[in-house]
């Protein structure tokens, strides 16, 4: 983007193109009253108060609208912003934007309006990408705490991170440049300071793989011989007949996969039952498929039948599940009385135990509760945290070995540095652009 660009003033459509029963056009940027006020029937705004009127071209009415004015600097962007809400169709919401083009805006680009917000200071950096996060949520718990980032959790604890680092290179640099008045911190101060921003810095990267799974999502596969009921399972754990089921062994000839919502997004995969295929061609192919669907699966479901034991055949599939996770699953446990309590028993014909193994899934899948996690935290996010820690370490190493403490600033002051890239402090035009270019158009 052109760097004049960057006060140009913007507009685009903020809701989803299609039929509804509103659309919303924001404006943002020093010109865009004056926009509203050529094509806007009631243009006497005032603070906090809306406006009813028609948008119009050459005194032909468009649409019936409400207009919302807000101003600088109480804004989403910190500009003056103008949102048009009007009717829903596609063909009134796009006649009334190229009428805001037509008249001194551009077409926002992708994430532009939070880009102002972020650069005119109304959000840092981790805020606006949660804005992502809750647009992009594929689950309610990943929605609710991507809003816990929005309100500003992770910032405040990563700014009392920070505010702590600062503190003690304050210190050190105060000893060394005014060693007359001042002296150098004790070197326990340092290293009891520096333990304990790395316990703190820690406490952030607990959440990171769940964070991780949040955001990407599981893949979950069903696995077992022929005939034990995994396609039953598959549409048990679904609630809905997805998967063929009969009584015949090898019905599922193919990979099935849906979106189960577990707290976190899981791809649920019923796979073909694996035996020895003879010289059936169709077969050979959809077991293939099922053990390459269980290499790349993060867990794995092994179903066994329930009334008839794990015979030899249920273990040459579990000889394929070594080195990865997985839950046992004991199929058809109305037919039996015994239980192994090494497997989970169920009934995916009554749907006796399934909420139980739901339940248990979340918890193999994520090391942590999704309802317990204080906030989440992306890749890049995580890696500014990593930066950071590992210099703290290497401060923390040499403050035992006692080296001068004008070497121990340097890596004090790369810590600092690494938090200023996470919250966007320090950031550069590339990483920045890369962010946004994941928004939407609108946003």
């Amino acid at each position: 983007m052109n760097v004049l660009d960057e006060f140009d003033t913007i507009a685009a459509i903020s809701t989803p193109i299609g039929t509804g029963g509103v659309g919303v056009i924001r404006i943002s940027g020093d010109n865009a009253f004056d926009i509203i006020q050529k094509i806007f029937t009631n243009p006497k705004f005032e603070p906090r108060k809306f406006n009813h009127g028609w948008i119009i071209e050459n005194e032909t009415k468009i649409d019936e609208v409400i207009v919302l004015p807000f101003f600088a600097p109480n804004s989403y962007t910190g500009e003056n912003v103008i949102e048009i809400q009007c009717h829903g169709g596609i063909n009134v919401v796009r006649n009334i934007l190229n009428l805001v083009l037509k008249n001194g805006a551009r077409m926002a680009e992708k994430g532009e309006f939070t880009k102002r917000a972020f650069l005119n200071k109304r959000m840092d950096l981790s805020q606006a990408e949660s804005v992502a996060d809750i647009i992009h949520s594929k689950t309610s718990s990943f929605a609710k705490a991507s809003a816990k980032n929005l309100s500003g959790v992770l910032k405040n604890k990563i700014d009392n991170i920070r505010n702590t680092i600062f503190e003690v290179l304050s210190k050190i640099t105060a000893g060394i440049d005014f060693p007359e008045d001042v002296r150098e911190p004790e070197y326990e101060y340092l290293i009891d300071s520096f333990e304990k921003i790395l316990s703190s810095i820690d406490s952030v990267l607990l959440g990171a793989d769940t964070s991780n799974i949040f955001r990407q999502g599981a893949s979950v596969a069903i696995v077992g011989k022929p005939n034990v009921g995994k396609s039953s399972l598959f549409n048990a754990l679904l609630n809905l007949d997805r998967a063929i089921v009969t009584d015949i062994a090898g019905t599922t000839r193919d990979v099935l996969r849906e979106t189960l919502d577990l707290g976190i997004p899981v791809t649920l995969v019923d796979t073909a039952g694996i035996r020895d295929e003879g010289d059936n061609k169709v077969e050979q192919i959809g077991i293939e498929y099922s053990k390459q669907t269980l290499e790349e699966a993060d867990l794995v479901l092994f179903v066994y039948d329930a009334s008839a034991g794990i015979n030899d055949e249920d273990k040459e599939v579990i000889e394929l599940l070594k080195g990865k996770k997985y839950l046992l699953i004991a199929n058809k446990s109305d037919l039996v009385a015994d239980k192994n309590d090494d497997a989970i028993y169920i009934s995916a014909k009554s749907g006796e135990g399934v909420s139980e193994l739901k339940q248990k899934l979340s918890q193999k899948v994520c090391d942590i509760n999704p309802e317990n996690l204080e906030f989440v935290t992306n890749t890049r996010q995580q890696e500014c945290l990593k930066k950071a820690r590992n210099s703290i370490e290497q401060a923390l190493l040499a403050s035992q070995l006692r080296e001068l403490q004008d070497l121990i600033s340097i890596d004090v002051k790369s810590a600092i540095l690494a938090l200023d890239e996470l919250t966007g402090e320090l950031i550069t035009d590339d990483i920045l652009n890369n962010i946004f270019d994941n928004f939407c158009i609108g946003k």
